[in-house]
């Protein structure tokens, strides 16, 4: 397994960057689809519907990729190659979008937006790293 290190950790938890999702279709397609996520215990967290095109991908194949930029100078992105684990338990599901609801809405929100995301058929994915590919300030 590969670590975050605190370099990467910390570019990944700034401000509300989306993730970009790479997962394969059932025929064998490499797809990519926008995900909000969090950096929870050295794994990146997100929700999705179990009957989403990522939701049915991930419980046939766990292989995934999740790629982070700033597209802003000097620019700077990570890419977290890993292995997903899914899990519909309702203590986490609805911990893990309240605080995704958090980052990404505000706090004001947060607590909606974790009701909302925390209900049946939704997935917690935890994707625990197996390969990190970081560049920073690349411009410089």
């Amino acid at each position: 397994m590969a670590e975050l290190t605190d370099e990467v950790v910390e570019f990944l938890s700034a401000g509300t960057r989306t993730g970009m999702l790479g997962y394969l279709a059932a025929d064998g397609r490499p797809l990519v689809a926008p995900v909000w996520f969090i950096v929870d215990h050295g794994e990146l967290v997100f929700n999705t519907g179990r009957n989403t095109a990522k939701g049915r991908a991930l419980a046939r194949d766990s292989r995934v990729v999740i790629c982070v930029d700033d597209p802003h100078p000097p620019y700077s992105f990570v890419q977290v190659q890993g292995v997903a684990t899914i899990t519909e338990d309702a203590p986490d599901l609805l911990e893990i979008a309240t605080r995704i609801g958090a980052r990404y809405m505000g706090l004001h929100r947060a607590r909606e937006f974790g009701r909302r995301n925390a209900a049946p058929g939704e997935f917690v994915v935890r994707v625990r790293p197996t390969k990190v590919v970081a560049g920073f300030n690349i411009a410089d």
